[in-house]
C-alpha cells in the first residue's frame, strides 16, 4: 500500500525559479509573525505577536480598565486585541449615556483611545542595523527588472518595512499622497498605473502614523503614535474614515481576481474573518490564482488556514512537518538531490533546528522565507517539475 508524501525539493525548487524570474505577478501578505522573527536583543521579540501583544496591553491598561476589559473578553469568540479594540468602538458609537460594563459611549471613546496608545508604544520600533528579514525581502523586490509590481499586503501596524525600503532607496506607494498632510488617494490604489518597480505597501489595519485630520479625512503623518488602528467597523460607510480600509481589502481581492496570481502568505494564522474570508472567495472565484501559505507551528495546529485549502485546490500549506497541497495531506519528505549542487539550495528550506531530532521544513520562519528569497538571485540549477495539473504547487519548470 503506498503512502503519500510531499517532496520540499520538487516544490522549492518551482517557486525557487518563479521568484527569481521577475515574470509573474506575485503578492506577499505578511501577518504579526513577520516582526516577531526579529529579536529584540533580549531574547524577546522585536514586535510581539498578536497573543503576547493582547497580554501586554490588557496588562497595562489592568488597573484602570481591568473589570470592563475581562467582562468583554468573555463575550468575544476570539478574544485578541485587534477584536477588543473593534468591540469598544462598537460600544462607543451606540450606547450614548448608557452603561455596559461600567462605562458609557463617551469612556468607551477614551478606551479605545487609550488601547491605540498601547499598542503604538509597542509597535513603535526601529528595525535593526544590518542584514534582517526585511532588508533581505526588499534586497529580493529590488534585485530584479519585473513586469509586474510587488505587492506587500499587511495587518501590522509596525514601519519596519517602510523602513526598509528607505535604506535600500527603493520606491514604495502606501496610498498616500502629498507633503504637508498625504492624503490618501484611493483612485491610485485601485487603478495601479505607478512603475513596476515602486512596490505596493497596503497596510490593511491601518498603520503608525495613520490620524484623522480636522475635516475628518485619515492622512499619514511623521509621527509615530497610533490613533487610527485596525478596521473600524462600526463606520459608516459614508464616512471617509472608512476610505483606506476599504480601498485597500478592495485592493486585495482585485490582486486576487487577476490571472495567474500567486499571494505568499508568512507568519499569519488566518484567524482574521475578514482578511481570510476575502482570500476564500477570490480562490473560489479565480481558479487561475494560488495562494502558498508558510506556517510557522505543525500542520494539525494551522486549523484556519487548513480549512481554506482542503476547499481551495489552488491554495498550499506548507508547515514545519507536513503539507496540504492539491487538498492532500502528507508528511515531507525529500528525494534524492536533483542536481549536484541543491545540497546549499535545500539547506535553506530544509534542515534540523537546534535541539530538533529530526530536519524539518524551515520556510514557515520569516526569517528562513525572506532568506530563500534573497538567494534566489544567485544562478543555480532548480529541481525537478511537479507532476503536470498540480497548479497549486506552482507552474511547470524545465528538468
Amino acid at each position: 500500500m503506498s503512502v503519500a508524501v510531499h517532496n520540499p525539493d520538487q516544490y522549492m525548487g518551482s517557486l525557487r525559479q518563479i521568484i527569481a524570474q521577475g515574470r509573474k505577478r506575485i503578492g506577499l501578505l505578511v501577518g504579526a509573525g513577520g516582526p516577531a522573527s526579529i529579536s529584540a536583543g533580549n531574547g524577546a521579540p522585536l514586535i510581539p505577536t498578536t497573543e503576547d501583544l493582547t497580554r501586554t496591553v490588557l496588562a497595562a491598561l489592568n488597573d484602570r480598565y481591568g473589570e470592563t476589559l475581562n467582562e468583554i473578553r468573555i463575550e468575544l469568540t476570539n478574544p485578541n486585541i485587534e477584536n477588543i479594540l473593534s468591540h469598544v468602538r462598537t460600544l462607543g458609537s451606540v450606547i450614548g449615556t448608557t452603561k455596559i460594563h461600567s462605562l458609557d459611549a463617551e469612556e468607551y471613546g477614551v478606551l479605545g483611545e487609550a488601547i491605540c496608545d498601547e499598542i503604538g508604544k509597542i509597535a513603535n520600533q526601529m528595525l535593526p542595523d544590518g542584514v534582517t528579514p526585511y532588508s533581505d525581502v526588499v534586497a529580493w523586490i529590488s534585485g530584479t527588472e519585473r513586469g509586474h509590481a510587488i505587492e506587500i499586503f499587511t495587518t501590522n501596524y509596525d514601519l519596519l518595512f517602510e523602513q526598509a525600503l528607505e535604506r535600500a532607496k527603493a520606491p514604495y506607494f502606501d496610498g498616500f499622497t502629498g507633503a504637508s498632510e498625504p492624503f490618501f488617494d484611493p483612485s491610485s490604489v485601485a487603478n495601479d498605473d505607478l512603475p513596476p518597480r515602486w512596490t505596493r505597501l497596503w497596510k490593511l489595519h491601518g498603520s503608525l502614523g495613520w490620524k484623522t485630520n480636522a475635516r475628518r479625512e485619515v492622512i499619514r503623518t511623521a509621527e509615530s503614535t497610533a490613533s487610527h488602528l485596525v478596521f473600524p467597523e462600526h463606520l459608516k460607510y459614508d464616512q471617509t474614515q472608512k476610505a483606506p480600509y476599504a480601498a485597500l481589502f478592495d485592493r486585495l481581492r482585485a490582486f486576487l481576481m487577476l490571472p495567474d496570481t500567486l499571494l505568499i502568505v508568512i507568519g499569519f494564522s488566518f484567524v482574521d474573518a475578514h482578511v481570510s474570508s476575502r482570500i476564500d472567495e477570490c480562490l473560489s472565484a479565480n481558479p487561475s490564482a494560488s495562494v502558498f501559505a508558510f506556517q510557522f507551528r505543525v500542520l494539525d495546529q494551522e486549523n484556519s488556514a487548513c480549512d481554506i485549502a482542503s476547499r481551495r485546490a489552488n491554495m498550499s500549506v506548507y508547515a514545519p512537518d507536513k503539507a496540504m497541497i492539491n487538498g492532500i495531506v502528507a508528511p515531507w519528505l525529500p528525494g534524492d538531490p536533483p542536481t549536484r549542487d541543491w545540497g546549499p539550495i535545500r539547506a535553506g528550506f530544509w534542515d534540523s533546528l537546534p535541539g530538533a531530532s529530526a530536519p524539518s521544513f524551515l520556510l514557515g520562519d520569516f526569517k528562513s522565507l525572506a532568506r530563500f528569497f534573497a538567494a534566489s538571485r544567485s544562478a543555480q540549477v532548480y529541481a525537478v517539475a511537479p507532476a503536470p495539473g498540480s497548479a497549486a504547487a506552482g507552474p511547470t519548470v524545465a528538468s
